[in-house]
């Protein structure tokens, strides 16, 4: 499949150079790539096309910055990555869940509103202090929507694999939640 291929070690090196003409290439040869990467992580199609033309400005002004060659694919991963990580928290923040009852629902008190946000805030961090496998497995599997087959598929995983991480990944931030009561600042009782 030629849009798997990414550009060749020697282009990456003379991109690194500075060679202007090298880096076109680059851009350009890395495309599909990202595309790809994008469309597999952002939760919506204009969310992955914003990402991945972010992701590639990124590639084309700090070439220089890779530290290895061969290194390309997983750097734009982890830049692709965070682009869509950051789009999906940008739009949580900007856009409250509408209520799915009719307009006469009772309005939220202040103090239901900061336990919602306290709740928030510690899946959040629960879910950020996984490893960084199991994080986007979670991640694309349970805040994106993704089936299994495609986050395995987009990770370069077994479904297996895939299941495997994700169970642990969901233990883990139930263990987090569970033993990080709000209530105890010692962190609860296991």
């Amino acid at each position: 499949m030629a849009d798997s291929a990414w550009p060749s070690e020697q282009l990456v090196v003379a991109a690194q150079r500075g060679d202007v003409d090298s880096i076109a290439a680059l851009v350009s040869g890395s495309h599909p790539n990202v595309q790809r990467f994008a469309h597999s992580l952002c939760a919506t199609p204009e969310d992955a096309e914003d990402a991945a033309q972010e992701a590639l400005i990124i590639l084309y002004r700090k070439i220089g910055m890779l530290r290895a060659s061969g290194a390309l694919a997983s750097w734009m991963f982890r830049i692709v990555r965070n682009e869509c990580l950051r789009r999906a928290r940008t739009m949580m923040r900007g856009h409250p869940p509408l209520p799915d009852t009719a307009v006469d629902t009772a309005v939220d008190s202040a103090e239901d509103e900061a336990l919602r946000r306290l709740d928030a805030s510690r899946v959040a961090a629960a879910v950020a202090a996984l490893p960084p496998d199991q994080r986007r497995v979670l991640i694309m599997r349970d805040v994106q929507g993704h089936s299994g087959r495609m986050v395995a598929d987009a990770l370069g995983l077994s479904t297996a694999a895939m299941k495997s991480r994700l169970h642990r990944a969901r233990a883990a931030v139930r263990h987090t939640l569970r033993t990080a009561t709000p209530d105890s600042p010692s962190g609860g009782n296991p």
